[in-house]
């Protein structure tokens, strides 16, 4: 028999668990519930996948130049493998296909050093050219081994674009809501049922799991499009340095979940939010600058792998490029939990000082006081 509730009865108040799991998932139903985030989540999955496919063909699908041979010129065009050879009967039949425009160039054999002879319509044929030149062997007196230039921007930027866009987005979504509440004096109803460790703990994990699923989403539709598209060995290469991405990201977002959720807590209008935002975006937005524009730089790449804020794009970075030891990834995993738990405890701090006090601007130094 369950016992009524009379209108004295006390409200028992929620434990920490249940209290910041009812917040986290108040913080997810009301972004899923937002045609706007899941719009944009879904043309940036469909961008993804549509990026690595259609790479993947056009990188497949090179066409070869077209070229006529005759004779003992069928031979030399063909072993280049790197021609379309159109076999004709005699020269003047070759020479009719250049005009035709059927072909770009055709060869000939011919009465030279070389043996043959090339037959264009109205410009030297230079690709053409170039594979029928004998080029001397090249021998490298120091070997490197990795991938080449392009790839490597491109996965820097890859690494760079979905850090940055997850952690603004989410985060700036988590100070949003926090002056919000504030402004309209919700956080006060909010309070009365659940603590302030628990409001925070509720908003950090609840956008925190939105943003892992995001990047979960991402990697996946872009693993499968590397798939679809016949990219087997690039995932294989770039497969291990995804995973350690997702692992860094996870921890490092909370770290700047936090920090945003404090500075949101210490004004009560919108129109002042960026002023204590802004350091926190820097923070966000340096690491995306470094991993572009260094990408291949041991140097600056090490120094980011153990910076709590540039880890989560550092450390993979290097990783995929094979520059990290074996226990270099656990070493930076610790410091950036480390520094992830100083900073939730700093942060919380700021925020239960900063959270219930109205008008004018907190300053950092007062809600580090208390």
């Amino acid at each position: 028999m369950t016992a009524s509730t009379g209108p004295d009865t006390p409200i028992t108040p929620l434990g920490i668990t249940s209290a910041t799991w009812l917040v986290a998932d108040r913080e997810i139903r009301m972004r899923l519930r937002s045609k706007a985030f899941l719009i944009s989540t879904a043309i940036l999955v469909l961008a993804v996948l549509a990026s690595v496919v259609i790479g993947g063909i056009m990188s497949r699908n090179t066409e070869l130049p077209q070229v006529a041979a005759v004779g003992a010129a069928i031979e030399v065009a063909e072993q280049t493998g790197a021609l379309d050879v159109t076999v004709a009967e005699s020269g003047e039949e070759a020479e009719q296909l250049v005009r035709d425009g059927e072909v770009e160039a055709a060869i000939v054999p011919a009465d030279s050093p070389t043996g043959i002879q090339i037959l264009a319509l109205d410009e030297a044929p230079l690709t053409v050219v170039q594979f029928l030149s004998v080029s001397p062997e090249v021998v490298l007196l120091e070997e490197t081994e990795g991938p080449d230039g392009f790839l490597i921007y491109l996965v820097s930027l890859g690494f760079g674009i979905v850090f940055l866009m997850s952690a603004l987005t989410f985060g700036m979504a988590i100070a949003q809501s926090v002056v919000e509440e504030k402004q309209t004096r919700i956080v006060e109803i909010l309070l009365a049922t659940v603590s302030v460790r628990a409001l925070l703990a509720g908003k950090v994990i609840g956008n925190s799991i939105l943003a892992l699923g995001q990047i979960v989403i991402i990697i996946g539709a872009a693993g499968i499009g590397m798939l679809a598209s016949g990219q087997d060995i690039l995932l294989a290469d770039v497969g291990p340095s995804l995973v350690w991405f997702v692992v860094f990201f996870m921890f490092g977002f909370v770290l700047l979940a936090s920090l945003f959720a404090a500075a949101a807590a210490l004004v009560s209008r919108q129109e002042d939010m960026g002023v204590t935002t802004t350091p926190i975006m820097y923070l966000v937005m340096i690491p995306y600058f470094l991993v572009i524009f260094f990408n291949d730089n041991p140097l600056v790449l090490g120094i980011m792998s153990y910076v709590p804020f540039s880890a989560p794009v550092g450390m993979p970075m290097r990783i995929f490029l094979g520059w990290a030891e074996w226990w270099e990834p656990l070493l930076s995993l610790g410091i950036l939990i480390a520094s992830t738990l100083l900073i939730i405890g700093v942060g919380s701090r700021i925020y239960e000082n900063g959270l219930l006090r109205m008008g004018a601007r907190v300053k950092l130094k007062e809600a580090l006081k208390g």
